[in-house]
């Protein structure tokens, strides 16, 4: 029922787009709202976007179907094909339609760029070029994240913290992209997870995510942003000293990965490197930490130019600058160049994933180790729908 609801919201909304131009938006809907109920939950996950050319196959005899579920082909197994943006449409071997389904037989995997996936592909023209989407079950992708997002070597009750923290932030992300006719998630790590197929796949992350299937994270019923990053340096943050707005489970604690290696860093920026990544302040004189959170993070920072000046905030200062984390002091060398030296990689918020490694290793449990990092928190099954 829930997916028919889902389906619904959409529909409600498809008056907003042009028929003429986006009709297969309702088309992509139509295909599944007539899929059969099934108590798995699958995601739509975008694995190129807009481009002219993308390369599709299939590890077996893949069908080829159009937009209503009709078998036009096959695609033979193990062969590269290429799917092009013309004029409009997709042009797919001898076929050319404004979309195309490629489903492998015997549960075969599909191949999209450079990757093979499990599921099932959807290529789609948008009329700024062509998008393949991977319709993949929830659970088989995790098997995926997990390893993409943590060493499969680490201990099994670490991985075990990952797969829950994995599903339950896809889970978030897919409700809050429940307006986007035809993705729910990407596949880096830039605003979702990595997710680079069957290669990240082992045995340990099938074990992972098979013992912990279908548990999620909850804050007062309702799935939580389980955000997690490599490491914190020693503190995890207050969401709201990072990405502006507070919530209740993402609360700074004290951290144990200050002294891994991958949590120390430095790096030497010249005033032209700086001055190509924050345009309009001209030729960089100076770095200017503004303000700190109460764990010493940058909160705000000014960069002051010959032209002008800008004050970046919160995750702007990691993103904008490229750097590994926003727990740093500045410095000027001999030369005039900005040395940075610094402490984390990622956000700083929610699990460190070197954290959890950590603590798994001292004997502590999946369970403990999410309820430290994300306060207040309850384990709830998802409920078939």
């Amino acid at each position: 029922m829930k997916n028919q609801l889902h389906l619904r919201a959409l529909l409600s909304n498809f008056s907003v787009y042009s028929w003429s131009k986006n009709w297969w938006i309702a088309v992509i809907l139509w295909f599944a709202f007539t899929l059969p109920a099934q108590a798995s939950v699958i995601l739509r996950i975008a694995i190129e976007k807009e481009v002219e050319q993308i390369k599709i196959g299939a590890s077996s005899t893949a069908m080829v179907k159009n937009s209503y579920g009709r078998t036009l082909g096959k695609l033979t197994a193990s062969n590269s094909y290429a799917a092009q943006a013309v004029l409009g449409e997709v042009s797919l071997d001898k076929w050319q339609s404004r979309l195309f389904w490629i489903e492998p037989t015997a549960k075969g995997y599909v191949y999209i760029g450079d990757r093979w996936f499990r599921g099932r592909t959807l290529i789609v023209s948008t009329g700024k070029g062509i998008t393949a989407v991977n319709w993949v079950d929830l659970e088989e992708y995790l098997y995926s994240v997990v390893g993409g997002e943590m060493s499969s070597s680490w201990h099994e009750e670490a991985l075990k913290a990952q797969a829950i923290a994995a599903r339950t932030y896809a889970l978030y992300k897919r409700k809050e992209q429940r307006n986007n006719p035809l993705y729910d998630l990407g596949d880096s790590s830039d605003s979702w997870q990595v997710y680079h197929g069957v290669s990240t796949e082992s045995a340990r992350t099938y074990s992972a995510v098979d013992q912990t299937a279908g548990q999620v994270l909850t804050y007062e019923n309702q799935i939580i942003l389980s955000a997690f990053h490599a490491c914190s340096g020693g503190h995890t943050e207050n969401v709201e000293d990072v990405w502006g707005n507070p919530l209740p489970y993402l609360r700074a604690v004290q951290d144990f990965d200050q002294n891994v290696r991958d949590c120390n860093w430095n790096t030497t920026l010249s005033s032209e490197e700086i001055s190509a990544r924050i345009p309009g302040v001209g030729n960089v004189k100076e770095i200017m930490i503004e303000s700190l959170s109460p764990f010493r993070s940058v909160k705000t920072l000014r960069i002051v130019g010959d032209q002008g000046s800008k004050v970046l905030k919160g995750e702007e200062v990691r993103t904008i600058l490229k750097l590994r984390s926003t727990r740093f002091t500045v410095n000027k060398d001999v030369n005039g160049n900005f040395v940075l030296r610094g402490l984390g990689f990622g956000h700083g918020l929610g699990m460190s994933q070197w954290g959890a490694y950590i603590l798994a290793k001292n004997g502590f449990n999946h369970l403990q180790i999410l309820g430290y990092y994300y306060k207040g928190v309850a384990l709830t099954p998802i409920k078939a729908k």
